[in-house]
Parts: structure tokens; C-alpha cells; sequence
């Protein structure tokens, strides 16, 4: 028992920040200083690039990183990458998805991924827990509104049956999902800083601009957001409490 929780967590590498928050390091950095787990205690693989995926025993979970990639394009390597989620959350591997991962996952388990009709979502947001989040492992011990930082334009636009969605926002009804009692996806990233995502206002200017909103305004309204950070510790607890059962 003890090799089980003290197995490394998989951190499936999907995409690469925008060129100027690489000199903060990659995603895999950002999720495992965040998550508090120490450099070997995380096993990176970079999926974009090619890296193979590797078998899910010996590991205590996976955590899928966000990218620029769209999950509709069906990429091969984005394919693959669902076909391994699929496998390894239906055989009980605890998984958590950030972003294009959250997308991932719900495609991976049927759900349906699209453009988010309400438009590019940017900035730090109030995210609201829906009712079930308040016994839910992850959410449970966070206020019913809080804080968190997105950046995105795709959205789970139906997710897979048997899912619990457990938060929205203004602008996206589905920002985090649970299935079963060992995976969930979060729309918005936990393991970003305020630097992160002023740093992703400024990479988007022009988009942002183009379609009618103010990244001087969003930049100027980027605060801490502490609440969602804590997401990424607890689920490093969770998954670790699932193989110690």
C-alpha cells in the first residue's frame, strides 16, 4: 500500500504557454508547484510533441494540462491522449483536466466539446458552485462563489452522461465537472498566478480587442485568486486517499 500513495502523479503535457510566460517554465512547472508536489513525484509526459503515454499503473493520478490546441480539431495526438483518458478513468485512475484538459476529458468520456457561444472568456472570474459541489471531495470545503483565473474559447457544451457539473460563470455553464468519485474537469486553470494571467491578457490583446472587450480593463481587474488554487492540493490528497483505501 504504501508504493501506491506514494506513486508520482502523470502529468500529460497538451500544449505550451504563450512565448512570453515561458521564462516561468512549462504547464507540467506551473501544475507541480501548485500542487505541491515535489520534482520526483511528478512523471511529464509531452503528448503534443509526441511523447508516448505510458501505462497508468504506478501512477496515483494524471493531471492534464491546458493548451492552445482545440479539442475539436481532433488532433492524433489529442485523440490518443482521449483514448488513454478514457481507459484509465474507467479502471479507477484518478484524473483531473485543466482547461483544454477539462475539455479532453469530457470528450474522452462522450461528452461534446464546442466553441463557447458566449465568446472568448479572459481575465480573473467568479465561478459559482452549483448545489452537488458541497459534498463533492475537491469543492466541498469552498465558498459558493470564489475566484479563478481563465482563458479560453472553447467550452464543454454537453457533458458526458452520468457526469455532476459542479460550478459555472457568467460566461460558460460548465466550468466543473465530476465523474464517478475520481475524476473532474476545471474550465479555469488553478495553477495560475496573477502574473500567469496578466501575462495571458497581454498575449491576447488583439483577439480580445477584436472582439469588443478591453484587455486594459480585464488586466486591471486580475486579483489572487487563492481559493481555486487550493484545488490542485486537494486533489493531489484525494487521489493519493483513494489508493491508501
Amino acid at each position: 500500500m504504501d508504493a501506491a500513495v506514494n506513486a508520482p502523479f502523470l502529468i500529460l503535457e497538451t500544449g505550451q504557454p504563450v512565448a512570453p510566460m515561458r521564462r516561468y517554465g512549462r504547464f507540467p512547472h506551473w501544475i507541480r508547484v501548485a500542487a505541491g508536489l515535489e520534482p520526483d513525484e511528478a512523471v511529464v509526459a509531452n503528448v503534443e510533441s509526441g511523447d508516448p503515454l505510458p501505462r497508468r499503473e504506478g501512477f496515483a493520478g494524471a493531471i492534464v494540462t491546458g493548451s492552445a490546441a482545440f479539442v475539436t480539431d481532433k488532433a492524433d495526438w489529442s485523440e490518443r491522449s482521449a483514448d488513454w483518458l478514457r481507459d484509465a478513468v474507467h479502471n479507477g485512475l484518478p484524473v483531473l483536466g485543466i482547461c483544454y484538459g477539462h475539455q479532453l476529458l469530457a470528450h474522452a468520456l462522450g461528452g461534446e466539446v464546442a466553441d463557447n457561444p458566449a465568446g472568448r472568456e479572459s481575465g480573473t472570474v467568479h465561478i459559482d458552485l452549483h448545489p452537488p459541489a458541497q459534498q463533492d471531495p475537491l469543492f466541498s470545503a469552498l465558498p459558493l462563489r470564489f475566484l479563478a483565473h481563465a482563458t479560453h474559447v472553447q467550452t464543454v457544451a454537453r457533458p458526458p452522461e452520468g457526469a455532476t457539473v459542479l460550478a459555472r460563470s457568467a460566461q460558460d455553464g460548465c466550468h466543473a465537472f465530476r465523474w464517478r468519485d475520481h475524476a473532474w474537469g476545471v474550465q479555469f486553470h488553478p495553477e495560475f498566478a496573477t502574473h500567469h494571467m496578466r501575462g495571458y491578457v497581454q498575449a491576447r490583446a488583439e483577439h480580445l480587442r477584436r472582439e469588443g472587450q478591453c484587455p486594459q480593463t480585464i488586466a486591471r481587474n486580475v486579483t489572487a485568486a487563492p481559493q481555486a488554487r487550493k484545488l490542485l492540493r486537494r486533489f493531489v490528497r484525494h487521489a493519493r486517499g483513494l489508493h491508501g483505501r
